[in-house]
C-alpha cells in the first residue's frame, strides 16, 4: 500500500471508517498489514478505539487528520486502526499490556509492535506535540538499539502469557455462605448517602454496577435481606434520578464523573442499558415501585427507538454532537424558558434542578429528577415539549454496528421486561432481534461478532457472544413456547463447549475459539467488567440449557455448569465486586436453580401469568400441556386444572393449581 492511502472506507466498522479519509495510511488487522510491517521492517503502530470514544475523536482530530503527523506516522510505521468492540480479542490483549506497562488503561489506546505483533510500548492519549515526539523517539529506537526493542517486547509478551495463567484452584465451595460473604462485602463498599460504589479518588468516577444490582435482588429473594433489597434501590434510584440518567427520552450514559451521577460521560452503550433494563424490569416486578417501572418503560422504548435498525440494536450514542460534548443534553434556565415560557420554564428549572450557575459546563446543567413533580400531566407536557426543542439541535453520532453479544443481552432483558411490565411489544422485540441475529451473524455454522447495514463482518464470535446469545434464546423459548429457540441455543452451547473450553482445567474458559486467529496469547479473562465475562454468561447458559436440554445432553450441561461455576469461587470470596454477574449466577444456583413448570393451554392461562410474574431472578419457567419440554415430561393438568410444578434443583414439590398456592410455594422455597 502506498503512503496516504488508506483501506477503511469499506470496513464493517463505523469507527474505522471514521478515519478513512484520514491522511493517515491505515490498515486493518490482517495477516497481510502484519506482513507488510515485516517486509518493510518497521514497527506496527496499533491505535485502538471505539465510535462513542471522545478522547479517541480528540486525538483523531489533533493528530490523525494532520498532515505532519501522519507524514511521520506512514514513514516509519504500518499503522493499523482497530475498533474494540468488533475485535475485543485484540483489545484484551494489548489493554492487559498498557496496563501493564503504565499502571492505566482507556482509549483511544496506542502501542507499538514488533511484525509479530509483539508490543514493546504503549500508551493512550497523547497530544499532538507529545505524540510526535513519541513516534520520532520509537523510529529512533527501532533503527538504532533493535536488540534492546526485541528484548523488551520478548520481556512483555512473556509476562503476558503468566498474566493469562487464569485463576487458580482452591477457592471454597460455592455455596449460599459463600454467596452471603460476598453480598455482604460488596455491602460494605456502597455509599451509602449518594448509591453506588466508588472506583476512584473521592469517590468517582462511577460506574452503573448492573450486574451487582441484579444479583442483590436475587439475594433479597433468597434470603429476605432488607439490606440487599436497600441498596439495590438507593443505587437504582440515584442513578435514575441523576443526569447519568436521560430525563427526557430515557436511556443512560457509560458513567457519572462525579460521585453523585449528575454530569454523566454521555455516551450511550447498548450493553449498559440492556443491562441496567434487566435489573430496572426485575425490581419493578419484584417491588411494584413505580420509578423503577418507568425507567424500565422509558429505557425499553430508548433500546427501541433510539438504537433499533433492523429488528436489531446498534451500538451506541456518541458523546458528542457537531464536535462538542453534552452539547444535545445540557440546558440553561433561560433556555428552558425559551422553549416552554416563563411559568413552566421556571417550573422545569425547579424540577430538573438547571441553575443559573449550572452543573456541566459554561453555565449549564444535566437534567436530574431529585423528586417527583406534583403535577403528573403538567410533567409528561413539559418532557415532550423540551424533548420536541432538543431533537431540533445537533445529535450525537450513532455506531450503526450490530455486536452479537450486546443484542443477547438486549434481548434476554426485553423478553423479562415484557414480563415485569407486561407488555406483548417488548416480547416482539425480543423474538424479532433473536430471529434477525440468528439469520444474520450465523454463518457456515459458526457465529460472528458484527454486523453493519445487514452486512456481516470477518470478525469470528468469542465467547461472550456464544453464551448471551444462548441465554438470550433460553429466555425468549420460555417466553414463547417455540421450542426452536431452545434447539437453537444449544446450539450455541455445544459450539462453546466445543471450543472454548481449557481441556486442560476443567470449568476454564477462554475467549477465543480454538481456531481462531493465533495472537501474542490466547484471552481468557474471567473477570466481570462493564459486560460481563464470557464465562460468567456461559456459566448462566449453561446453568439454564442442564434443565431445559433432553436429558441425554442434560448431564453434560450441569458438569458444566458445576465446573464453571466453581472456577468463580475465588472471585466471589476474594474480589466480589469483580464478579457481579458470577454472584448473580451462583445466588440462582444455589437455589436449585428454581424451576416452575406449568401444565397449561401457554395462551390463557393465569397461572402461567402468576408463575412468570412470581418467578425470582434466575429462575427457568416454562408452559405447555403435558410432555412438550423437559421440564414437563410426565406432568399434566390436575383433576382439569392448570397445574404448576416448583422444583428446586431435582427436588420437586407436589403440584398446586392456583396462584395463592404458587405464590406460597415459591415462598416455602426461599
Amino acid at each position: 500500500m502506498s503512503p496516504g492511502a488508506n483501506e477503511l472506507a469499506g470496513a464493517t466498522s463505523p469507527y474505522l471508517r471514521q478515519h478513512a479519509d484520514n491522511p493517515v495510511a491505515w490498515r486493518q488487522w490482517t495477516p497481510e498489514a502484519l506482513a507488510e510491517a515485516a517486509r518493510r521492517d518497521v514497527p506496527i503502530l496499533l491505535s485502538i478505539g471505539y465510535a462513542a470514544c471522545h478522547w479517541c475523536h480528540v486525538m483523531a482530530h489533533e493528530s490523525f487528520e494532520d498532515d505532519e503527523v501522519a507524514a511521520a506516522m506512514n514513514a516509519d510505521f504500518v499503522c493499523i486502526k482497530v475498533d474494540r468492540e468488533e475485535r475485543p480479542d485484540l483489545d484484551a490483549v494489548y489493554m492487559n499490556a498498557t496496563v501493564a506497562l503504565t499502571g492505566q488503561g482507556g482509549w483511544p489506546m496506542t502501542c507499538f509492535l514488533t511484525p509479530d505483533g509483539r508490543p514493546f510500548f504503549c500508551g493512550t492519549y497523547y497530544p499532538k506535540p507529545n505524540f510526535l515526539q513519541l513516534l520520532a523517539a520509537v523510529g529512533e529506537t527501532w533503527r538504532t538499539r533493535r536488540g534492546e526493542v526485541e528484548d523488551a517486547s520478548d520481556r512483555i509478551a512473556g509476562e503476558l502469557r503468566n498474566m493469562a495463567g487464569g485463576l487458580p484452584g482452591g477457592g471454597p465451595p460455592v455455596r449460599p455462605e459463600l454467596c452471603d460473604a460476598a453480598v455482604a462485602a460488596v455491602l460494605r463498599d456502597e455509599d451509602t448517602v449518594r448509591g453506588g460504589f466508588s472506583s476512584g479518588p473521592g469517590g468517582a468516577p462511577k460506574f452503573p454496577p448492573s450486574a451487582l444490582l441484579e444479583a442483590l435482588l436475587r439475594h433479597h429473594e433468597r434470603t429476605g435481606s432488607a439490606e440487599a433489597l436497600a441498596a439495590a434501590s438507593r443505587t437504582g434510584t440515584a442513578m435514575a434520578r441523576g443526569g447519568i440518567y436521560d430525563q427526557l427520552a430515557g436511556g443512560f450514559a457509560r458513567y457519572s464523573v462525579d460521585d453523585s451521577w449528575v454530569v454523566p460521560h454521555f455516551e450511550k452503550m447498548l450493553y449498559d442499558n440492556a443491562l441496567l433494563l434487566r435489573f430496572y424490569a426485575h425490581w419493578a416486578r419484584r417491588t411494584g415501585d413505580p420509578l423503577a417501572r418507568r425507567v424500565a418503560a422509558e429505557t425499553a422504548r430508548f433500546l427501541i427507538d433510539d438504537l433499533g435498525a433492523d429488528a436489531m440494536f446498534t451500538s451506541s450514542l456518541d458523546a458528542d454532537a457537531a464536535g462538542v460534548e453534552g452539547l444535545t443534553y445540557a440546558w440553561t434556565p433561560a433556555q428552558l424558558r425559551e422553549v416552554l415560557g416563563d411559568a413552566d420554564g421556571r417550573w422545569a428549572a425547579g424540577v430538573f434542578a438547571v441553575t443559573d450557575d449550572g452543573t456541566f459546563e459554561h453555565g449549564t446543567s444535566v437534567l436530574q429528577l431529585l423528586a417527583d413533580p406534583d403535577d403528573a400531566a403538567r410533567f409528561e407536557r413539559v418532557r415532550h415539549a423540551l424533548r420536541a426543542a432538543r431533537s431540533a439541535r445537533p445529535q450525537p453520532g450513532r455506531d450503526d454496528k450490530v455486536v452479537t453479544a450486546w443484542n443477547g443481552l438486549a434481548i434476554t432483558a426485553l423478553a423479562e421486561a415484557a414480563v415485569a411490565l407486561d407488555d406483548p411489544e417488548l416480547l416482539t422485540a425480543a423474538t424479532d432481534c433473536a430471529r434477525a441475529i440468528v439469520g444474520l451473524h450465523l454463518v457456515d455454522g459458526r457465529l460472528r461478532r458484527a454486523s453493519l447495514g445487514a452486512r456481516v463482518g470477518e470478525s469470528a464470535a468469542i465467547l461472550e457472544d456464544h453464551a448471551a446469545l444462548a441465554t438470550a434464546l433460553f429466555t425468549v423459548y420460555q417466553a414463547t413456547g417455540d421450542a426452536s429457540w431452545l434447539q437453537a441455543g444449544l446450539g450455541f452451547v455445544d459450539i462453546a463447549l466445543d471450543h472454548f473450553t481449557d481441556p486442560q482445567r476443567a470449568g476454564h474458559w477462554f475467549d477465543t475459539a480454538d481456531d481462531a486467529e493465533a495472537l501474542v496469547l490466547r484471552p481468557a479473562d474471567p473477570f466481570d467488567g462493564a459486560t460481563p465475562a464470557g464465562a460468567s454468561l456461559i456459566a448462566e447458559a449453561l446453568q439454564t440449557a442442564a434443565h431445559l436440554a433432553p436429558a441425554a445432553q442434560a448431564g453434560r450441561y450441569a458438569a458444566a455448569a458445576d465446573a464453571t461455576l466453581a472456577t468463580a469461587a475465588l472471585i466471589l470470596d476474594r474480589a466480589p465486586r469483580s464478579g457481579g454477574h458470577w454472584l448473580a449466577v451462583a445466588e440462582a444456583a444455589v437455589r436449585g436453580p428454581i424451576q416452575i413448570a406449568v401444565a397449561c393451554d401457554p395462551a390463557h392461562s393465569e397461572l402461567l401469568r402468576a408463575a412468570r410474574a412470581l418467578a425470582p431472578g434466575g429462575a427457568i419457567v416454562v408452559g405447555g400441556p403435558v410432555d412438550s419440554s423437559e421440564l414437563l415430561t410426565d406432568r399434566g393438568r390436575v383433576d382439569g386444572a392448570d397445574a404448576a410444578y416448583v422444583c428446586r434443583g431435582r427436588t420437586c414439590d407436589l403440584p398446586v393449581t392456583t396462584p395463592a398456592d404458587l405464590a406460597a410455594a415459591l415462598g416455602a422455597a426461599v
